[in-house]
């Protein structure tokens, strides 16, 4: 039995261009209106903390928290901030009332006020009772989301696609993010021993057993999700699906390796690579093989064509089909249908592909969060979604 989680009220302190503000929505879909600049990607990036990492935008913590007259706009950059040399407190929070696959929980995060000057680190709390990160959050809730800033995917660099490829196996596995993190910790610490000219063998081997070790993990987990993906998708081919399948891949010999081989057998073999590449990574100043290079592949079935090849409204439909099917892949393996957070995707769609998007939000069954400028891009669903003008709450 898939069980859905769904917010039941969502609360902001000190965030972004809220001072303090609360929405308690009562349908399945949520639908977010008002003009450009009124914070409705703001409240979805609010939600995006629910899950590990650092958000839709992937802000910096003292770049979140409420600046008097210095609202962020829905379609800044992540990184940038019109408002970030003005004085402000660097304190916010957000909380979440959840009903989960663990019943109702209060779920929440964020900055609390500190002594001027004093560096504060993030919190997390269930049920008002600390948690060591927000991974503690996946019992309750699991988050995925499409925003436009993936639009460039199929044809930005490989390491885009790496990351997205990251929040994929995060949804499903929370502690994905910790490997991929230690996995960029000991690729930096060999890389510093090898910038001496006569490195400790020692030292330098004992890098590379662990950095093996993590590399294959981090591998095994994305061509796990992946293999699981791909054939989801391609099961979709026949079935009622208003956008055009996918067929994906990974580009990388340890991820094809693991899911044939034992673990300790990749992991052999990558410290052999390592140990016989120093000379080469010396002189690069980097590990050049490995996982921290893998892409994924990403093409149109229909027209068998590499997704960077098709049209700029059939790249989109192919990423919102890939977003809809792993959506769809995170209910089937935790049991917990995801919460979505579309932001300005609606607006984009013409009529029967929107039709046939809200038509699939239907089947997944999820608490979907939607932005877009225009309440009439929501027409559709009028009559069963909570279409909230932002600025009412704010």
């Amino acid at each position: 039995m898939i069980i859905a989680a769904r917010i039941c009220r969502l609360t902001l302190t000190n965030f972004r261009s809220y001072r303090a503000a609360a929405v308690a929505p009562k349908a399945d879909l949520v639908a977010l209106t008002g003009p450009n600049g009124a914070g409705k990607t703001n409240m979805l990036e609010a939600i995006s903390f629910f899950s590990p990492g650092r958000g839709l935008r992937r802000a910096q913590l003292d770049e979140i928290a409420f600046t008097e007259g210095g609202a962020v706009p829905d379609d800044e950059p992540a990184g940038g901030s019109p408002s970030q040399n003005l004085p402000r407190s660097l304190s916010w929070a957000v909380s979440a009332e959840v009903e989960g696959a663990l019943g109702l929980a209060t779920l929440g995060t964020g900055i609390e006020p500190g002594v001027s000057g004093e560096t504060q680190s993030r919190k997390y709390r269930i049920d008002r009772e600390p948690v060591s990160s927000a991974t503690a959050f996946a019992d309750h809730l699991r988050v995925v989301w499409l925003v436009p800033s993936m639009d460039g995917l199929f044809l930005g660099p490989a390491s885009e696609r790496r990351r997205f490829l990251d929040r994929l196996v995060l949804a499903v596995d929370a502690t994905h993010g910790s490997r991929v993190s230690a996995l960029e910790r000991a690729l930096r610490s060999r890389n510093r021993l090898l910038e001496n000219r006569t490195p400790d063998v020692h030292w330098l081997d004992a890098a590379e057993h662990e950095t093996a070790e993590i590399a294959v993990a981090v591998a095994a987990a994305r061509a796990e999700t992946v293999r699981r993906l791909a054939a989801a998708l391609a099961a979709r081919r026949d079935a009622r699906f208003g956008f055009p399948s996918a067929a994906i891949a990974l580009d990388g010999w340890m991820e094809d390796m693991v899911l044939m081989h034992p673990a300790a057998e990749a992991e052999d073999r990558y410290r052999a690579v390592l140990k016989e590449n120093r000379t080469r990574d010396a002189a690069a100043g980097r590990t050049l093989e490995g996982p921290h290079l893998t892409d994924l592949a990403v093409h149109y079935r229909e027209k068998g064509i590499a997704a960077s090849n098709a049209s700029t409204g059939e790249q989109k439909a192919l990423l919102i089909g890939l977003v809809l099917a792993h959506a769809a892949l995170v209910s089937d393996m935790t049991g917990t249908a995801p919460l979505i957070l579309l932001d300005e995707v609606v607006a984009h769609l013409d009529p029967d592909r929107r039709a046939a998007l809200f038509d699939e939000l239907d089947r997944l069954g999820s608490q979907v969060w939607m932005t877009g400028a225009d309440p009439a891009a929501f027409a559709g669903i009028m009559s069963r979604a909570d279409v909230i003008d932002v600025r009412t709450i704010a």
